[in-house]
């Protein structure tokens, strides 16, 4: 049975929180504009740009041997660059948040999987959030009444 969190450092563990909230629904929004491009370029054969001969946003066709037949910024490649540094960041919000709470390892083994498995980022910040709101709650909540109770007669 792993430790419990310290008192001390739920300011800590809600800080971490937040963090890991905020990077949970980037990571996933970005996570989903990658499925989005993937399904364009693997599916339709086309690439989106930014700028270029095509105007301000355009979709350009691969050529016959894949490669890219557009001008400007490939935003493809842009999403995908985004997605995998920020992931990483990801990476380290769950980390926090796991090491703060002392969880098991299959849990940090889930919140990871959240960057990877399209959705999961959001169904595992909901989760993850309600989860460390109430055991903060119940933890504060204990220790307050622990500590309102009179002292036994014994200890006066």
């Amino acid at each position: 049975m792993p430790l419990a969190p310290k008192l001390a450092s739920f300011p800590a563990i809600r800080g971490a929180l937040k963090f890991y909230q905020i990077c949970s629904v980037i990571t996933g929004t970005f996570l989903l504009l990658l499925v989005a491009e993937m399904v364009m370029k693997y599916g339709f054969r086309y690439e989106l740009f930014l700028g270029g001969s095509g105007g301000l946003l355009s979709f350009s066709p691969l050529s016959y041997n894949g490669q890219s037949t557009g001008d400007g910024v490939n935003l493809n490649m842009t999403i995908l660059i985004v997605h995998g540094w920020f992931y990483v960041v990801y990476l380290f919000s769950c980390f926090r948040v796991w090491s703060l709470m002392r969880w098991q390892f299959w849990r940090f083994i889930m919140l990871a999987a959240g960057g990877v498995v399209p959705f999961l980022s959001f169904i595992m910040e909901g989760i993850v959030a309600r989860d460390v709101k109430r055991y903060l709650a119940e933890r504060e909540a204990a220790a307050a009444s622990d500590s309102s109770a009179p002292a036994p007669e014994g200890a006066r």
